[in-house]
């Protein structure tokens, strides 16, 4: 068992929407420093898990904390320790790169030179060179998301929450965008991110959760996974813990 201290808890987590059932008694830990990875095909309720842990949606039941904050009790405090980049997250067009990292900065810091350290940081984390000057209205999918990608990090948060990260992204785009998050959590930040894509999210994280229809299936390390169930990766897990239910015509 590791002594590595959790930084989220997630304890028999529910959440509805009127009559369905978005989660059913989810739970889970995440241990500080780890990439953990939610994955399962959409509508499986790992957008709304990754809301309740930053604060944005309120479970029906069950309780998540994050560096042992309860996540509604001590909601201001959470999210002073976290960012969070939601899958349809946008940035604002008209405003070049580095105006765009230089006015979230703000929000961030006490004073222009505190502002500025954090611009700094986000331009090295974009990795955006001089087309940073450029409006974000030029900007490839790629680059906005890269972009995004820095504004979320550049805090330095304790917990990166990072939702459908290389969505919609050509492979050239997600490969940069999957070498950016690995480098950045070896500076010791938590990321939890969630995908639909299985194969990324092997690629990436240390450990995963496979949900399916609201419900966690199963956990534990891509290689641990693996061999648990004989399988080449993680789909053909997923597939032979959870296989479809419909039938083909």
């Amino acid at each position: 068992m590791s002594t590595v201290p959790e930084a989220v808890v997630v304890e028999r987590l529910s959440r509805n929407y009127g009559a369905v059932q978005a989660l059913a008694e989810v739970s889970f830990g995440i241990r500080q420093g780890e990439i953990f990875g939610l994955i399962g095909p959409n509508g499986s309720g790992k957008t709304t898990c990754l809301r309740i842990i930053a604060t944005l949606l309120r479970p029906t039941a069950g309780s998540v904390t994050v560096f042992g904050l309860n996540v509604v009790r001590r909601a201001t405090e959470v999210r002073r320790l976290i960012s969070y980049l939601p899958e349809d997250a946008g940035a604002y067009r008209q405003l070049s790169g580095i105006e765009y990292l230089r006015f979230m900065a703000t929000f961030y810091s006490r004073d222009s030179d505190e502002r500025d350290r954090l611009v700094e940081t986000g331009r090295q984390i974009s990795d955006l060179g001089s087309r940073l000057s450029d409006k974000v209205a030029t900007y490839s999918k790629g680059m906005t998301r890269r972009l995004l990608l820095a504004r979320a990090l550049m805090t330095a948060p304790r917990l990166a929450i990072l939702d459908e990260p290389t969505s919609g992204l050509d492979v050239t785009s997600s490969l940069e965008l999957r070498e950016i998050i690995k480098r950045y959590a070896r500076t010791g930040t938590t990321i939890l991110l969630s995908s639909h894509n299985m194969l990324e999210v092997e690629f990436l994280s240390d450990r995963v959760a496979l949900l399916r229809q609201g419900r966690l299936i199963e956990t534990g390390t891509p290689s641990e996974l693996r061999q648990r169930h004989n399988a080449s990766n993680l789909e053909d897990v997923f597939l032979k813990v959870s296989p479809p239910t419909h039938t083909r015509r």
